[in-house]
């Protein structure tokens, strides 16, 4: 029996699994890097040890250490999570050999399917030798071997991008992975990505608990996931089920693992790999199964016998990834505090509370949230209505894309929803939300109540008083009757109070309430719609202004490498990558906005930057040289979504 359990991972995994410790009654074990050291899993946990540093290569991903801190904190058995560690055979020999019991399959299993280009022999599908690719291969995905979470991925449709590619998914998954091998298969156009869940004891027993479609996704990354999977063709589930039986059967496989597919349009599916490991999409199968996989996971690892068959499935069950990302720009992951993370009337899976930190180290993967209904319609709907009313202030998120997202009307349609989803829909769910107007009415409404009137309601000023939110600027007559606003004579202010104000519009009585932490945000939230608004200042700050053409970070992150030959002095052409930064385990890559001259350059490899910190500077051609006597010089160019400043590497 396990009694102390190391869980050899962080944040949203972490937590999942140190709750369903504490449901079984196994004391618990959380190891942290230094920026997680007041993390929510270090918290949960009953103990934790130190991995001094902060990249994962030097803590999550050391092997030694994490078995060095469970023999220290007196554990008896390892669960690795999700990512890192979790589908490396030597670190489950390692946790074998100091004698604790792993929780996941034998190595030899792990050593079989981890590797995506062992998998795909084993199951009969060489990968593509990417040395040997012809025009006729295109278009191909370029992957990492190891690792998943879509880190180390590139569609190359051009034999001439493929030296590129194959130089960053290399780069990307020696950095997140701890191995740099990559391969190439077909890339398909118009697929779904469909999975199947299975669970296998030491006794020979293998569940397939049903299908998923994790087909909406970004930078290869899954965002929306269901079970079962809708719409497949008829009898293709039962088929892709047999196959993961027999995949998991042929390893001697023990424990939760995932063989996932590719369907083409027609229906044909494509073995893409096997996941030795628990998913992050795990939480549907579990509401539409009724089970606790980890839980589960724990009594195979003891020796435990598994049921003959898997419960009967029942309903619908729905999760949406919730990331601290902005979407509108080319989903650039965000950092900074969460003060607010409410979601209420679905299951929330998350590695943070109000007060934790989204820091660059990490994935930006704030919270999971999953909804469980008898049909899907009804699984959709309140989910959607979850996040609508959720509470999320802190970094700009990709809540709202969600929420369109789970309305739109391709998603709507079961089986419709491929992985290009977003390529075609993205410009359609991104945007300011709907009634921003009204919310920066509210945010300078609440801000003007949380002020004492000048004199005690004497000498109000004759002229309104007026305060900005990004492209909207609010005036208002502050009278001892309330607030009276100039420029919406149909909108009246039923009641204004710092947190919360009341306004009538047509007819209608509508709510918004309003929160500042002093982060330089205002967040307004309405039953209809969630806004983060940005004071804009009377004046603009001198100090901010710097030569055209600069390229500030679009993100805090670290430098990784600067292009071969750029030099200050010399020629860009627009589009050429400049530098990459590394933020969140995804590499960035940062281009010339225009044709020009270089004639700044403040990035080195290795060098820590904050968000908007000047990058280098391109003067485009035919642009008049800023030193040049009489020049004014002009606010800093920050990168625009419609400009080719920042690409994802991913």
């Amino acid at each position: 029996m396990i009694t102390s359990l190391l869980v050899a991972n962080r944040g949203e995994i972490a937590c999942r699994v140190l709750r369903t410790c504490r449901d079984l009654g196994i004391a618990t074990v959380a190891v942290h890097s230094d920026p997680d050291a007041g993390a929510r899993h270090v918290r949960l946990a009953d103990a934790a040890v130190r991995l001094p540093g902060a990249a994962p290569a030097d803590t999550y991903l050391r092997g030694d250490l994490l078995v060095r801190a469970a023999l220290a904190a007196g554990a008896d058995a390892v669960h690795p999570g999700y990512g890192f560690l979790s589908e490396s055979a030597a670190f489950a020999r390692e946790v074998r050999a100091a004698g604790l019991t792993w929780v996941g399959p034998p190595p030899e299993a792990i050593e079989a399917m981890a590797s995506k280009t062992r998998a795909k022999k084993l199951m009969g599908v060489p990968p593509l030798d990417p040395a040997a690719l012809t025009e006729a291969d295109l278009p191909v995905l370029v992957k990492a071997a190891a690792g998943g979470g879509g880190r180390g991925m590139r569609v190359v449709r051009d034999l001439a991008e493929l030296p590129a590619a194959l130089e960053a998914a290399r780069a990307e998954a020696r950095s997140a992975f701890g191995d740099d091998e990559v391969f190439a298969e077909p890339y398909v156009e118009g697929g779904r990505h469909v999975e199947v869940q299975v669970l296998a004891d030491a006794h020979g027993t293998v569940w397939a608990l049903g299908t998923r479609d994790c087909s909406l996704q970004r930078r290869h990354q899954k965002v929306v996931e269901e079970a079962p999977a809708p719409g497949l063709p008829p009898g293709l589930a039962d088929t892709l089920q047999d196959t993961a039986v027999r995949a998991a059967g042929s390893l001697g496989y023990t424990g939760a693992g995932t063989v996932e597919f590719l369907v083409a349009p027609d229906g044909t599916p494509h073995f893409l790999e096997m996941n030795t490991r628990l998913q992050v999409e795990h939480p549907v199968t579990e509401a539409v199964y009724g089970i606790d996989l980890v839980a589960l996971q724990l009594r195979v690892a003891e020796g435990a016998r598994l049921p003959e068959g898997p419960p009967a499935p029942s309903g619908h069950a729905v999760e949406a990834r919730l990331y601290a990302e902005d979407p509108a720009r080319g989903f650039a992951p965000q950092t900074g505090v969460v003060h607010a993370l409410d979601v209420d009337g679905v299951r929330v899976d998350t590695g943070y509370e109000a007060g934790d930190a989204v820091t660059v180290h990490y994935d930006a993967l704030l919270a999971k949230a999953v909804a469980h209904a008898p049909t899907r319609e009804e699984a959709v709907r309140a989910l959607a209505a979850a996040l609508r009313r959720a509470r999320v202030h802190g970094p700009a998120t990709n809540r709202d894309l969600l929420v369109r997202t789970l309305r739109h009307e391709e998603f709507a349609r079961p089986g419709r929803a491929d992985t290009g989803f977003y390529d075609r829909a993205l410009p359609e769910l991104t945007g300011p939300p709907p009634g921003e107007e009204y919310a920066a009415v509210a945010a300078a409404l609440a801000d003007a109540a949380a002020r004492p009137g000048p004199g005690a309601w004497r000498n109000l000023p004759s002229q309104p008083q007026s305060k900005a939110y990004g492209g909207h600027e609010v005036r208002y007559h502050r009278t001892r009757g309330g607030y009276t606003l100039p420029d919406h004579p149909g909108v009246r202010v039923v009641s204004a109070q710092p947190g919360l104000v009341l306004l009538e519009l047509s007819g209608v009585v509508r709510p918004y309430r309003v929160a500042s932490y002093g982060d330089g945000a205002v967040y307004v939230d309405t039953p209809e719609a969630a806004h983060r608004l940005t004071p804009r200042p009377r004046f603009p700050d001198a100090a901010a202004r710097t030569a055209p053409g600069s390229l500030l970070a679009p993100m805090p992150g670290t430098v990784v490498r600067v292009a071969e030959g750029l030099v200050v002095g010399c020629r860009v052409e627009a589009g050429r990558p400049l530098l990459w930064l590394e933020a969140m385990k995804m590499e960035h890559r940062v281009t010339a906005p225009a044709s020009g001259t270089l004639t700044a350059l403040h990035a080195a490899p290795g060098r820590q930057v904050e968000h908007g910190a000047l990058l280098a500077v391109v003067r485009p051609d035919g642009s008049p040289d800023p030193e040049a006597p009489g020049q004014p010089v002009q606010p800093a160019k920050r990168p625009d979504p419609g400009e080719p400043v920042l690409e994802e590497d991913a």
